[in-house]
């Protein structure tokens, strides 16, 4: 139904258009410019009704460079504007628009108040308005009363599309341009579209072959052959002649109502506060234990290690949290040099003459060299699977594994000051790892 829908393209028009006439009566760039001559402010737009109309408004002002603010009583349109450049306005008041099909519910009386209070501050500070909002078979709502206009700058301009339908200002007059005691213009065009004649007939011509074309050729799937599509739903509801015979069309089935709202009293009470931080103190009790527990080991040098430890994990583990996702896979080569460090160091703790570990100590030291080992190996693995992904069939090769020669030398010579009694081989070990890791 989108490409055969009359009413949105012509909208559209008018909504593009309203942006046209509203600059050539505010006599005034749109866009902000800083001259020699003295500095020109960008115009201020805002637009009430987000429909099709007031997107295209929305759009035309912003690419013009003016600074835009758009409301409607549907927040779901609130992206569609943001998306667009503009600020979408909010009344502080719970209760939804959205009246289904497109377009707006009457509002009820206490949501009418807050708007009101809202928009009067709004179109007070604002240079064009334009309003676009529409009720199905009722009078356009008044949204701008002729105390709010009163207080708008001289030289403003306001466009009202609901002229049609009674308009959307107090004061507008249908088909006319008006001028209020203040100097305040308030245009009432209902031609908007037939002010770009070219463009309205070619989307019209486009929506009525798009229609013709659906009924019969695009969905039979006979070529050349003009042929209507019973089982089209729209065809159902209306094709009312064939074969030289009338034809009712088939019952109108209404489109399902807007989801029920839950009743506020009804919905589930927040936990309390105090809840957060009993978890919280929980925790630390949890934690402080743990820290005591500890606290009665022998060893001195078990506070120490365990302050270094657990600073280290918390320094580590805020700096992998604050990394975005997109980044992890450049970050893997320097987990692999923090895991080289970690592989140092379970070296450092395990016994240099002994065949297997013995101890708490030499057995944590065993499994952080294991540990490190996998995530270095694995590390380096998946790094260059990825980096493979990007690689170009005329790039270079590279010939990564020519360094397994200085490497196997290295570990051969620290195994020789090993067998030798040499206790210089672990400073040595160290050093490299710290050197290789910051290259």
């Amino acid at each position: 139904g989108q490409t055969y829908d009359t009413l949105s393209s012509q909208t559209n028009i008018a909504g593009y258009r309203a942006v046209v006439e509203a600059s050539h009566a505010f006599g005034r760039f749109f866009a902000g410019q800083m001259t020699a001559a003295g500095k020109v402010p960008p115009a201020k737009v805002l637009v009430l009704g987000c429909g099709v109309a007031g997107l295209a408004a929305v759009q035309t002002a912003k690419n013009l460079g003016a600074l835009v603010s758009a409301y409607d009583v549907r927040p779901v349109v609130r992206e569609q504007v943001e998306s667009l450049g503009g600020s979408f306005l909010s009344v502080e008041y719970e209760e939804d628009g959205d009246g289904g099909g497109g377009y707006a519910k009457e509002m009820s009386d206490g949501y009418k108040a807050a708007e009101q209070a809202m928009l009067t501050e709004a179109v007070a500070d604002a240079d064009i308005v334009i309003t676009t909002a529409l009720i199905p078979n009722r009078p356009a709502p008044t949204l701008v009363k002729a105390e709010t206009v009163a207080r708008m700058r001289r030289g403003s301009v306001i466009v009202d599309l609901a002229a049609q339908n009674g308009g959307n200002v107090e004061g507008t007059v249908k088909d006319s341009a008006t001028s209020t005691p203040n100097g305040v213009t308030i245009l009432g065009y209902t031609d908007l579209e037939s002010r770009l004649p070219t463009t309205s007939s070619n989307l019209f011509g486009n929506n009525v072959a798009k229609f013709l074309l659906s009924v019969g050729p695009q969905t039979t799937g006979r070529q050349g052959e003009y042929e209507i599509d019973l089982e089209d739903d729209a065809v159902q509801g209306m094709l009312l002649v064939q074969a030289g015979a009338t034809r009712e069309p088939e019952a109108y089935v209404a489109p399902a109502p807007p989801p029920a709202q839950k009743d506020e009293a009804a919905a589930e009470a927040p936990p309390p506060e105090w809840r957060k931080y009993a978890r919280d103190a929980t925790r630390l009790s949890v934690l402080g234990g743990c820290l005591l527990a500890a606290g009665l080991s022998p060893d001195p040098k078990l506070a120490a290690m365990l302050t270094t430890f657990s600073l280290a994990g918390l320094a580590g583990f805020q700096a992998v949290l604050g990394v975005p996702p997109a980044l992890h896979s450049p970050l893997m080569s320097v987990t692999n040099a923090i895991s080289g460090m970690t592989a140092v160091g379970g070296i450092m703790l395990l016994p240099a003459l002994a065949a297997r570990p013995r101890g708490a100590s030499q057995l944590l030291g065993a499994f952080a060299l294991l540990v490190s080992s996998v995530n270095i190996a694995g590390g380096f693995l998946v790094t260059r699977k990825m980096l493979g992904l990007f690689r170009r069939p005329d790039d270079p090769k590279e010939y990564f594994s020519l360094y397994g020669a200085p490497t196997g030398l290295f570990l051969a010579g620290l195994a020789a000051l090993s067998a030798t009694g040499r206790a210089g081989g672990v400073g040595v070990a160290g050093l490299a790892s710290g050197v290789l890791c910051i290259a």
